[in-house]
């Protein structure tokens, strides 16, 4: 597949999002709610579950499944309360030693002016700025589309993730080609100048682990991102608290 098939591939609507990981990851699942502030975002799912008898605050990006609960979760776009209920969460998990797991899938934040009266922007900085020095092991994985600042937002990490088929970019390839081309009909073109398929991602050192997809099914490509994810978590478990922080700050800087 080219970059913008992959595109398509990532939004495709029988794609599997954050409820399906969650769900087919963990042994067992509490779901907490709110930001203590103002509300429960339903575009992003966090609690606490079990996996391999490890207890972990797992947080994911959920569009929902049927039109009315995707309308519900704003179509897997996060408010800033949802920013600050996963960041909530990650405090959680940091004074009780628990591993975070992030799973992002979304074109990006939510852009409606509620979110922009809430502070949307403070919110992804204030996570940005958190990640970086929070002290447990902290692993995302790209299921889907990952757009935007709305992405990044859960995207600070000890190791990035991706599967096969997902994106990671800065602007979708329509927006892109709205912007340099006034013709968003040239997306193809700009999702090869973006550069936002995992093979390119990891070559250039954002990525860290590709998951197969091709000819494994979603069950089959579920079991594969556990073995990942527990190996890195058990791997990062081990190291002081100074180093893991310095292995996560270093990872950044050395982003070309």
């Amino acid at each position: 597949m080219n970059a913008y098939e992959k595109v398509q591939a990532a939004r495709s609507s029988s794609r599997p999002s954050g409820k399906f990981y969650i769900e087919h990851l963990t042994d067992s699942f509490i779901e907490l709610h709110g930001d203590r502030r103002f509300a429960d975002d339903p575009a992003i799912i966090g609690g606490i579950g079990m996996i391999d008898n490890i207890p972990v605050t797992l947080i994911a990006m959920e569009r929902g499944d049927k039109i009315d609960e995707r309308i519900s979760r704003s179509f897997g776009c996060p408010k800033p309360e949802g920013y600050r209920k996963a960041l909530r969460l990650m405090k959680q998990a940091e004074k009780f030693k628990r591993p975070v797991i992030c799973f992002i899938g979304s074109s990006g934040a939510n852009c409606g002016i509620g979110a922009e009266e809430r502070g949307q922007g403070e919110a992804i900085a204030e996570n940005l700025m958190e990640m970086m020095t929070l002290k447990t092991p902290i692993v995302s994985v790209v299921i889907g589309e990952g757009g935007s600042g709305g992405a990044l937002a859960l995207s600070v990490a000890d190791k990035l993730v991706m599967l096969e088929n997902s994106v990671y970019s800065v602007i979708s390839p329509e927006g892109c080609a709205s912007i340099l081309w006034k013709d968003a009909k040239k997306a193809d073109e700009a999702a090869e100048a973006l550069k936002l398929t995992a093979d390119y991602l990891k070559e250039q050192g954002i990525a860290d682990v590709i998951i197969e997809e091709s000819g494994k099914t979603n069950e089959e490509i579920c079991n594969n991102l556990k073995i990942t994810i527990m190996n890195i978590i058990k791997e990062n478990m081990k190291l002081p608290e100074k180093e893991l922080l310095t292995n996560r700050y270093n990872k950044y800087r050395d982003i070309i």
